[in-house]
């Protein structure tokens, strides 16, 4: 309960602010990355699946056009892939080809960019040091250390904190919290966010701005 009174505070701080770009997030499951674009009233959509690539196309409620080109990080199967527009967002169902755990959705996994270590070295039992060249040797088990130490004391802010928050309910979340999120989000237009099925799944969300507001559509 705790959690979810956090989100409603994020959200109706986010609801007096301008109207931001329109932004897409992602989760997976076992089987299939799930894109969902955060954007209302769309028409014409068209969206296009290549092995690592995916395209989307959009017309907006004020006539512009919206577009979307992604370099996936993993391979998908393009016809078992599908989409469904829908009036707050786009939501975008991607056919894994392998079952493995994306860890990004654009670009190169970290495992696929660094090397393994030499067997030699495993066998070895010591860590490398590098550059193997230089008379002064460096602890890198050390500095990794103090790496992950500062990422984790970096906090992220606004609007950053915003998307890590939803993309960890999202990916630790099961299904129902995730039907859950996105059935309150959509029907309340963007005022209810709640994790829990029983109490949403069998009726329609309520529009409930925060006081002092008045909730308008965007044709409004």
């Amino acid at each position: 309960m705790k959690q979810q009174n956090m989100i409603f505070k994020i959200i109706r701080y986010y609801l007096k602010m301008p109207v931001p770009k329109i932004r897409h997030d992602w989760y997976q499951t076992e089987t299939h990355v799930i894109v969902t674009i955060l954007a209302k009233n769309t028409k014409n959509v068209k969206v296009s699946y290549d092995k690592t690539t995916l395209s989307v196309s959009a017309k907006l409620p004020n006539g512009s056009d919206y577009t979307l080109e992604l370099d996936l990080a993993h391979h998908i199967v393009p016809d078992q892939c599908s989409h469904k527009a829908m009036p707050s967002t786009i939501e975008i169902k991607l056919k894994k080809q392998d079952g493995v755990r994306w860890t990004v959705l654009e670009g190169i996994p970290v495992n696929q960019i660094v090397q393994p270590i030499p067997q030699e070295i495993l066998q070895a039992g010591q860590p490398p040091k590098y550059p193997s060249s230089s008379k002064k040797t460096k602890d890198w088990n050390k500095v990794e250390k103090e790496i992950e130490k500062q990422e984790a004391e970096e906090k992220p802010e606004g609007e950053d904190a915003l998307n890590s928050l939803f993309q960890q309910i999202y990916g630790k979340g099961s299904d129902e919290v995730r039907r859950a999120m996105n059935k309150s989000f959509q029907e309340s237009g963007g005022t209810v966010l709640s994790t829990n099925w029983s109490e949403v799944g069998n009726q329609t969300v309520e529009r409930k701005p925060p006081d002092g507001l008045e909730w308008k559509s965007w044709n409004s």
